[in-house]
């Protein structure tokens, strides 16, 4: 499938790409809808194989955006930024810099902020080049780390799909495997402790597994071991895409509920799991913490109003699961149906007429 067709696929309405040769920055920035506002999402860096594969990335992670926007009632469009290159070692002053100043470039179409392979370090100095940015830490002006935020909201997450499953939401008997302990999963894993459960953990950086081991009393075991933990919640909080035809005939849990962004490899995965009888919480709901915060500072941020709003995420996520009932449906699929109705619904509200001011 070319570019294009891509982008038809899915409605994105914009790829966008630089390249610096004296930095070596490779830049692509994905816009999938801007109805409801500047596109909004982090920036990500990864040292893909394939143009191919970083172009399917970053359209497959701005269309999650959109979503996680649109159900969180942020009013922001869906975006996404991706640094192709090694995050241990092709940052540079020059390259980030070159980086802000291609999105300065944008003039506000898109904001983008920390993900996955970069920092609050990277950010403050792309901010020598741009104001477009969100996340940065306290001392640069920002709201500070998004991980806090993401994790609470994930605890929601889990929360609400037990309670839907097992009839309480009480997490004290229950035993989650947490694919994935950096930023957001070692945070996850000390809520978890503090509600009782049990811990199972594992990640691709051992040196990770260890330091987790060691802070908390969980229980390791290697990463492709994950898939055939006996627990009630997995929780995948590393890559995307893990939820797969091989790996969904392994799974022994009930619910599914976690940080990582577009679990499901393809549709039909969500609904062979709802076949299953495994709940599985939409990904871009639970995780909404993190955008939750950022979107908050655009209006100036404020950390109670954030965390509730983070909080709201139990009943957003219970009210999918009733809509998932009644429609005899997967929630996820619950999920992308009020997406595109609030979309749809707003969209059409910018056709009123508003006169230029004098």
């Amino acid at each position: 499938m070319g570019i294009f067709e891509k982008m038809a696929a899915e409605g994105h309405e914009q790829l966008i790409l630089s390249y610096d040769e004296n930095s070596n920055l490779k830049a692509l920035v994905a816009i999938h809808d801007s109805t409801l506002g500047s596109a909004l999402g982090g920036c990500r860096m990864w040292p893909y194989e394939t143009e191919e594969e970083a172009i399917d990335d970053v359209l497959r992670l701005s269309f999650g955006m959109t979503a996680k926007s649109a159900i969180t009632r942020c009013n922001h469009g869906g975006g996404k930024t991706l640094l192709w290159g090694d995050p241990e070692t092709d940052k540079t002053e020059a390259y980030l810099r070159a980086f802000g100043r291609f999105i300065e470039g944008l003039k506000g179409r898109v904001i983008t902020g920390t993900d996955m392979g970069t920092s609050f370090d990277d950010f403050v100095t792309v901010g020598q080049e741009t104001d477009w940015l969100v996340g940065l830490p306290e001392y640069a002006g920002g709201s500070g780390n998004t991980s806090v935020t993401t994790a609470f909201g994930v605890l929601q997450g889990i929360r609400a799909g037990v309670r839907q499953v097992f009839g309480s939401d009480n997490l004290a008997d229950k035993t989650v495997a947490v694919q994935g302990v950096g930023k957001v999963g070692i945070r996850l894993v000390e809520h978890l402790i503090d509600a009782g459960c049990k811990v199972i953990v594992t990640d691709i950086d051992e040196n990770v597994v260890q330091e987790t081991k060691q802070r908390f009393p969980v229980e390791a075991v290697t990463p492709d071991a994950i898939y055939d933990v006996d627990c009630d919640v997995f929780a995948p909080c590393a890559m995307g895409g893990v939820l797969n035809e091989d790996s969904i005939e392994r799974l022994k849990c009930r619910v599914i509920a976690g940080a990582a962004n577009n679990q499901l490899s393809h549709p039909d995965i969500g609904r062979k799991l709802d076949e299953k009888g495994i709940l599985f919480a939409p990904d871009y709901i639970v995780n909404a913490g993190g955008l939750i915060q950022v979107a908050d500072e655009l209006e100036g941020f404020n950390w109670d109003r954030a965390m509730k709003k983070t909080g709201d995420l139990y009943d957003l996520l219970l009210g999918c699961f009733e809509v998932a009932e009644k429609e005899n449906i997967p929630p996820f699929e619950a999920a992308d149906r009020i997406v595109a109705d609030r979309i749809q619904k707003l969209g059409r509200i910018s056709r009123i007429y508003l006169p230029e001011k004098s």
